[in-house]
């Protein structure tokens, strides 16, 4: 397939730049199994689309304040977004100024924070706290670092944003990007969802900022992931193997959630889902066969996105984009503050 099968139209003024008042006040579109027409319900209708003995599956992932703004020593402005922490003290980094730091520099933050660049590692910059004495990099981020918006939010990072880029059940620290889906729900749909007798599992995936990383070329085959690290306990796969065995089916909250358990049931030697932990590239794309997964909660994609891709291959290409045309003309808000879309597995012959 080309990267134009995966271009949709949207106005400007539906790219959403601020959350709704309440996270369960997103719309929902349903998009139903077979050629049924979409439904326009809201978020707080989820639980009414989950049957008892069902699974859904929640990424804990935590949002970092990843986003510093510095300077050279020689005065040029500096912007560094984390990618990845690497431990107490270092962590690889994409860094832009006018003129790229060279290995042995040194970014100038507030109060006289100091990182040094280390060493380069293709697009990434390995980064280490060299100011205070004894500061961990975590704590050079929770005083001096900002939420890290994507970047088509055209504003600043507000105070409300440090709880509102973030899950309710966020608790693990790594990524750079929020997993959307989940910023919808909160502790009183979980415990709605609970009622309806499905149960929750978690795993990790940490989202980096290559989500938001164009894919270049017409032939999407070509394109090459960027890293993100996962966790796939086993607690999690015995739980989905009981959903299983009661005939209750597996619920992604978020593409990421997707990725994780794909990729976990692709490293296996006999393609079954076992526990997993490590790095994933996997491109998924229309003619992936899904081990895992049978329902998908998703916010709505970028245009020619590799996320726009993997909802086509799980919900099937014709009935993505017709969703998408339904979204846009019944003005849906898009990406990461904006609504959601719930999507059934497409039969085999569709994928």
């Amino acid at each position: 397939m080309q990267i134009a099968d995966f271009d949709y139209h949207l106005p400007e003024a539906q790219i959403a730049q601020h959350p709704l008042p309440t996270r369960r006040a997103a719309r929902l579109l349903v998009v139903p199994a077979g050629d049924g027409d979409c439904l326009d319900r809201g978020v707080a209708d989820l639980p009414r689309l989950l049957r008892a003995g069902d699974l859904v599956v929640l990424n804990d992932t935590r949002v970092i304040p990843a986003r510093l703004h510095g300077r050279k020593e020689t005065g040029g402005a500096v912007e560094v977004l984390i990618e990845r922490v690497l431990d107490r003290e270092r962590a690889l980094a994409h860094v832009r100024a006018s003129k790229s730091p060279r290995p042995g520099s040194v970014i100038v933050l507030a109060d006289d924070c100091r990182l040094l660049v280390r060493a380069r590692h293709e697009d990434l910059f390995e980064l280490a706290v060299a100011a205070p004495a004894g500061a961990s990099l975590d704590e050079v981020l929770e005083a001096r670092g900002e939420v890290p918006l994507p970047p088509y939010i055209e504003r600043a990072p507000e105070a409300s944003d440090r709880a509102r880029y973030q899950t309710v059940f966020a608790s693990t620290p790594g990524a750079v990007a929020a997993p959307t889906a989940g910023l919808h729900l909160d502790d009183a749909l979980l415990a709605e969802i609970a009622a309806a007798g499905a149960g929750i599992g978690k795993l990790t995936l940490h989202v980096g900022a290559g989500t938001f990383r164009p894919v270049r070329g017409e032939d999407i085959d070509g394109h090459v992931m960027h890293a993100e690290r996962y966790t796939v306990s086993s607690a999690l796969c015995e739980a989905i193997a009981a959903a299983r065995a009661r005939g209750g089916r597996v619920i992604a909250i978020g593409t990421t959630v997707v990725r994780a358990l794909e990729s976990a049931a692709a490293a296996s030697a006999d393609g079954t889902l076992a526990p997993c932990e490590g790095e994933t590239r996997l491109f998924i794309r229309p003619g992936y066969r899904f081990r895992v997964i049978d329902a998908l909660l998703t916010n709505f994609h970028l245009p020619r996105s590799t996320l726009l891709m993997l909802v086509s291959a799980f919900g099937g290409h014709e009935r993505v984009m017709a969703a998408y045309r339904h979204a846009v003309a019944a003005g849906y808000r898009f990406f990461s503050y904006g609504d959601a879309m719930w999507l059934e597995r497409a039969a085999p012959a569709s994928e």
